[in-house]
């Protein structure tokens, strides 16, 4: 069975965007290991699973880098494995989903994870979609949990498992301090 992944960057304070959803604390801290590290999750998946923001973020930025002179080879070459993945994308009011392999999905968010799950591939990724982390969070459809804290206090924002219904218990699998500060920690579910 296909492993489901959860990386997501969250505050100190347990904030994964401001109050007005920015995000531009992150950006000071990406340095050669964050580089690494992404790279590595992209690596071992095949698949992403997005909700309607993060879906629109994502489809108006990166299909264009590939053939933007002005970023990096790297990142290029990490917009290239994004564009080539299977985009899952989970909402109720999107009309349609125009990034290149993308399939939306209106209903039945467990069935749908589930069905991907059973399927013959490599990892699924989900990349914030708070919404989608948290239903998935209650069906115990996610199998790991890598959370990158910044070390940012925001002191308001987007909490990542505000109105969390049903508890899940975690353990800490690994722990790595990056030099610029982040902490990077994956949990499991406990059995």
């Amino acid at each position: 069975m296909r492993r489901l992944i959860v990386t997501i960057w969250q505050s100190l304070d347990g904030f994964i965007a401001g109050s007005n959803g920015e995000m531009d604390w992150v950006t000071g801290h990406y340095d050669a290991q964050m580089g690494e590290y992404e790279t590595n999750v992209i690596e071992n998946a095949d698949t992403l699973l997005l909700g309607r923001i993060t879906y629109a973020s994502f489809a108006g930025a990166w299909p264009s880098v590939p053939d933007n002179p002005d970023v990096s080879e790297e990142e290029r070459a990490y917009a290239r494995k994004l564009n080539a993945m299977n985009k899952v994308v989970f909402s109720r009011t999107l009309a349609r989903a125009e990034w290149i392999h993308s399939t939306l999905v209106h209903e039945d968010i467990g069935g749908a994870v589930t069905a991907l799950k059973e399927q013959a591939g490599a990892d699924i990724l989900i990349y914030g979609s708070a919404s989608i982390v948290r239903q998935l969070t209650e069906l115990h459809l996610i199998d790991e949990y890598q959370l990158l804290i910044y070390p940012v206090v925001l002191g308001s924002g987007k909490s990542l498992f505000a109105g969390l219904e049903k508890r899940a218990e975690l353990k800490l699998v690994r722990s790595l301090i990056h030099e610029s500060g982040v902490a990077e920690l994956t949990y499991r579910l406990s059995s």
